[in-house]
């Protein structure tokens, strides 16, 4: 079974590189869409021996959130402003993806050098959770469009969440449920956001921002 773990973990990783090497928004969504749905597989996968309705709830409500009804919603704030591309980011597309396959490396070998428990040093959960949030923060600080930003946060969480699994014996996912309650606040604030940018000033490039005065 870690085996196929690591294999979803590793699937994972690679749609952040996706993420990050695309200047296409609707190639982004999707990445993180799958990557959200990945994801949610990953309790039913460490915990297979020991189901119970918890964590099938949390899995549900992971995949059909990050899978379905946020990236429904962004699709629909991407039609509404009318682009499909980030032209002029603020760190380039292979600048970009040089950054997140190097600390892809950078976190595999850092993990190794980790004291970790027995069970989790032959697995991806720590590696895969350090190269996500490096990626989402990545999307955050060097994309221009709002839609992108969201994108990051949503990967950065994804890895906050890779994190959380650590403790998927120790507590009945406490954490991913909080992890989870704090994301649907957070998509709420940065929805209300994106709309107010979007009615300010016809576009959802953040730099506009930058006009604003007292």
């Amino acid at each position: 079974m870690n085996g196929t773990v690591n294999l979803v973990i590793g699937l994972a990783m690679g749609l952040n590189l996706l993420a990050l090497g695309s200047s296409r928004l609707p190639t982004l969504i999707r990445a993180m869409s799958l990557q959200g749905v990945v994801l949610g597989v990953m309790p039913l996968l460490i915990e297979h021996e020991r189901l119970n309705w918890q964590i099938l709830a949390v899995a549900v409500a992971t995949m059909a959130g990050k899978g379905v009804l946020i990236p429904s919603l962004l699709q629909r704030a991407m039609r509404a402003a009318n682009i499909d591309r980030e032209m002029e980011p603020f760190i380039g597309f292979v600048p970009s993806l040089l950054l997140g396959a190097g600390g892809t490396i950078g976190a595999v070998a850092l993990a190794q050098e980790l004291p970790l428990l027995p069970e989790h040093a032959g697995s991806l959960l720590v590696p895969g959770a350090m190269a996500s949030m490096l990626t989402g923060f990545i999307l955050l600080i060097g994309r221009a469009k709002a839609i992108s930003q969201v994108c990051g946060y949503l990967i950065l969480e994804n890895g906050i969440y890779l994190f959380g699994l650590l403790l998927i014996h120790s507590t009945p996912l406490l954490v991913e449920s909080g992890i989870l309650l704090d994301l649907t606040v957070g998509v709420f604030v940065i929805g209300i956001i994106v709309d107010r940018i979007q009615r300010a000033f016809d576009s959802l490039d953040t730099r506009k921002l930058t006009t604003l005065h007292e």
